[in-house]
């Protein structure tokens, strides 16, 4: 007994339009997919015609030089990829853990927890960081602190939500409860699950912005030098930058959770 097995709904529709359309399929049951890219590029492009009709000073030539842009876009990736994985590590063995029946009453109480630390203000937990240690480990841990609970409320509702019937019919072909879990209760909530680490990603993205203010890099140094140096030009672009940078990081968490969701049909 599989999760493909066990798994019907709209994601197989979708799927088996596609195939029997072909190209054009694929492309009416995703049309919605094809937004993001576009929106991205024309952005893109508009901006860099904007600049091009401006005459740049020194330092903001400087400033949006390619290698410049490029490092502090590489410094602002790695953020990002550094506090979603440990979001991974962290809220989905402890959403397992909460969803099994023994720990049904610690759920509420952790998951409060992890609402009071997501509604906290991203640039206070990081300037409190910041007195502990300035740097990227002290980035990491307000971006992971600021991220924890999507993935953490969807890894609980992802499992529970899990029809019980199904996990009974895999109890009597003789699975063990760890088997059950493994083999059939995650498959089925890994959508959900895929679903809260979108919105996670997106945060992370946004918040990494700040984690200039104690010394992580990031595209966030283009927007504080433009706003020290009052640089209209710069705080435009780096803004446009930014932008685009979640726009094409939340399409890129779609298309995944889109073929993820589609392969559990």
């Amino acid at each position: 007994m599989t999760a493909v097995d066990l798994q019907p709904g709209l994601p197989t529709q979708k799927k088996s339009e596609a195939s029997t359309g072909g190209f054009l399929g694929t492309i009416r049951a995703n049309y919605d997919l094809l937004v993001a890219p576009i929106i991205v590029v024309v952005g893109l492009l508009l901006t860099y015609f904007y600049v091009s009709t401006r005459t740049l000073d020194t330092i903001e030539a400087r400033a949006l030089e390619p290698e410049n842009v490029l490092s502090q876009l590489g410094q602002h990736l790695l953020l990002v990829l550094y506090s979603t994985v440990l979001v991974l590590l962290i809220a989905v063995p402890i959403g397992i853990g909460l969803s099994r029946k023994s720990a049904r009453r610690l759920q509420g109480p952790v998951l409060a927890l992890g609402g009071f630390g997501q509604a906290l203000p991203p640039f206070g937990v990081l300037l409190l960081l910041g007195f502990w240690e300035f740097g990227v480990r002290s980035a990491v841990i307000g971006l992971v602190l600021a991220a924890l609970l999507p993935v953490l409320r969807n890894t609980v509702v992802g499992l529970q939500q899990v029809d019980q019937s199904l996990i009974e019919a895999a109890r009597g072909m003789g699975m063990s409860s760890r088997q059950t879990l493994f083999r059939v209760e995650i498959p089925l909530a890994v959508p959900v699950i895929v679903a809260g680490l979108r919105v996670a990603l997106v945060l992370n993205v946004g918040t990494a912005t700040l984690a200039t203010y104690i010394g992580a890099g990031g595209l966030g140094e283009l927007v504080q030098q433009a706003l020290r140096l009052n640089r209209i030009n710069l705080l435009f672009v780096s803004g446009a930058i930014i932008a685009a940078l979640a726009l094409l990081v939340d399409w890129l968490a779609g298309v995944a959770e889109r073929a993820i969701v589609a392969r559990s049909g």
